[in-house]
């Protein structure tokens, strides 16, 4: 069982769950307005420099969840692919095409957001959004889009699934009681410096 069904993390896909994926052929199109655009494979993206973060995916349903996640860090990625000084956010769509969302690229380049495929050491599942996620520790979670297929730098900002159903464009997590995940969901509350802290 995966350490975050241990932990008994919920497992929320708003466009229904994927089923098995097949992770040794997966593709990740990048492009946009970058100067190399690109498809990732599976084994092409675990071999580009990896970062671990020591960080929390937090829900706008109140959950959140800590520990070490692995990928490449986006600012690493878009190093590689050249973005254009035109460029103003990332776009990211899920498996099936049917979830979307953005973020800014000052979000993007933050030293904890990752393309992010482990967690504690083991490889994400598709309930937690395996084979690849973004992981966006400072924003909301409906920002971390699961099983991710497709990535666009972009100069111009898209509402995504939840922003079109009434969730904020900058998805700024809010101080309040928040369930720990680490803690067997205790209520607990949280503050917000660039990150999410629990003060009891």
């Amino acid at each position: 069982m995966h350490k975050l069904a241990r932990l008994k993390t919920p497992i929320f896909w708003a466009e229904g769950h994927p089923g098995k994926l097949d992770r040794d052929n997966w593709q990740i199109t990048v492009g946009g307005l970058c100067q190399r655009p690109c498809v990732l494979s599976w084994n092409e993206l675990i071999a580009l420099p990896q970062t671990e973060v020591n960080a929390r995916l937090t829900s706008v349903t109140r959950w959140s969840v800590g520990g070490l996640w692995k990928g490449v860090r986006f600012s690493d990625l878009l190093d590689l692919i050249g973005g254009s000084n035109s460029v103003c956010f990332v776009r990211f769509w899920s498996y099936s095409s049917n979830y979307e969302t953005s973020i800014s690229i000052e979000v993007a380049r933050k030293e904890k957001c990752l393309l992010a495929w482990a967690f504690d050491d083991e490889l994400l599942t598709e309930d937690y959004g395996g084979p690849v996620r973004a992981f966006i520790p400072y924003l909301w979670g409906y920002k971390s889009a699961k099983s991710i297929i497709r990535i666009e730098l972009t100069d111009r900002y898209v509402s995504g699934f939840w922003e079109q159903r009434g969730y904020t464009d900058d998805a700024e997590i809010e101080a309040g009681l928040c369930r720990d995940i680490n803690d067997g969901g205790k209520l607990k509350h949280i503050r917000m410096g660039d990150e999410v802290e629990f003060t009891d």
